[in-house]
This record gives structure tokens, C-alpha cells and sequence, in this order.
């Protein structure tokens, strides 16, 4: 089966990097970079936890992306250590840069996608939190990710499994943020009594 997903994953990689159209390259080379070491949503989440009215939705997605950069980048990265599609064909073809990838190559491994995965623990704490904003931030992530593959910086499998361990990151850290607010409800409430 290992087999099959990886002959699946290389098969999509060749046909991207192929069949890129190019007039959407400068939009995906623009969008990926809203992902970039997740700067763009660590400071969305630091301005909604500073609202005290949208605090509750920065914690999580502060939670979310932290879990994230934990687990997905500090271990799994390391512990799989999955070369990246240009690193492989470099490899297999004998030369350097034998697939474009537009943007300048990462330099740590290939999975899971972290840009994936910090949209996705990102954009899903938002929606938990509030679903008419939290459909937008979906949505610029689905593109996000998409970017990544149409770039060639990463395989299917990087970013299905990113986008999968992001949703993850984000409904335990709701989970913790939602009881963490309960409990504090409850303490306050002692207080009264």
C-alpha cells in the first residue's frame, strides 16, 4: 500500500510540475507566502487574542499552531525525514534543479506541509470560534495548500496529512480552550456564592 501512495504521490508531482498554467503562478507564488513559517497567522492570532471580544478565538489558534509546530515540524519532520519532490528527482536524474519550483526550495524536510498545517490548525480554530469568518480563513488555506503543491515544494501525501494533523491541532486546542473557559466561569461564579 506504501508503495502504491508513493507511486500515486510521484505520478501527481510530475504531472504538476508539467502542467502548470502559467498565468496562475504569480498568484500561487504571492498566496504561498502567507504561509511562511506561519508569520502571517501567528499575528492574526495575536491580534484577535489582544480583542478581548475575539480572545477566546486567538488562544486556540495560538494552541492550535503551537501543538502543531511541536508534533508536525520539531518531531514528525525529523522522525520521517521525507525528502522534498526536487530533492528526489535531483537525485534520480543526476542534476540540480531538475524540477522548478518557482520559489526559492525549502530547506528542512518534506512532511508533513507545515504551511498546511499551520493554516488548517489556524483557519479551523477560527471556524470553531466563529463560522462566517472561520469559512474565509478555510478557504485562503485550501489555497495556501494547493500552492504548495502547484510550486512542486511538496508531495500530495505532505499536505493532505498536513491539512488532516492542522484540523486535529485545532479541535483539541477548542477542546482545551473551551474547558479552560468553563473552569474559569465556574471559579468566578464560586466567588459569588
Amino acid at each position: 500500500m506504501f508503495d502504491a501512495i508513493q507511486a500515486w504521490d510521484f505520478s501527481a508531482i510530475e504531472w504538476m510540475c508539467e502542467n502548470r498554467v502559467p498565468v496562475l503562478t504569480p498568484f500561487f507564488s504571492l498566496i504561498t507566502h502567507l504561509g511562511d513559517k506561519g508569520l502571517f497567522w501567528i499575528a492574526l492570532a495575536l491580534i484577535l487574542f489582544a480583542i478581548p471580544k475575539t480572545r477566546k478565538m486567538g488562544l486556540t489558534m495560538g494552541i492550535a499552531m503551537g501543538i502543531g509546530i511541536i508534533i508536525g515540524n520539531g518531531i514528525l519532520k525529523n522522525v520521517v525525514a521525507r525528502m522534498r519532490p526536487y530533492d528526489y528527482y535531483d537525485l534520480i536524474h543526476g542534476t540540480k534543479d531538475y524540477i522548478d519550483t518557482i520559489v526559492a526550495k525549502p530547506d528542512d524536510f518534506s512532511f508533513p506541509s507545515g504551511h498546511t498545517q499551520a493554516s488548517f490548525a489556524a483557519a479551523v480554530a477560527m471556524f470553531l470560534n466563529n463560522k462566517r469568518v472561520g469559512v474565509a480563513a478555510i478557504i485562503l488555506a485550501f489555497l495556501i495548500a494547493i500552492s504548495r503543491f502547484y510550486l512542486c515544494v511538496h508531495f500530495p501525501t505532505d499536505i493532505i496529512c498536513g491539512g488532516l494533523m492542522g484540523t486535529a491541532w485545532a479541535f483539541i486546542a477548542n477542546w482545551a480552550v473551551v474547558k479552560y473557559y468553563k473552569r474559569k466561569e465556574e471559579r468566578e461564579n464560586n466567588i459569588f456564592y
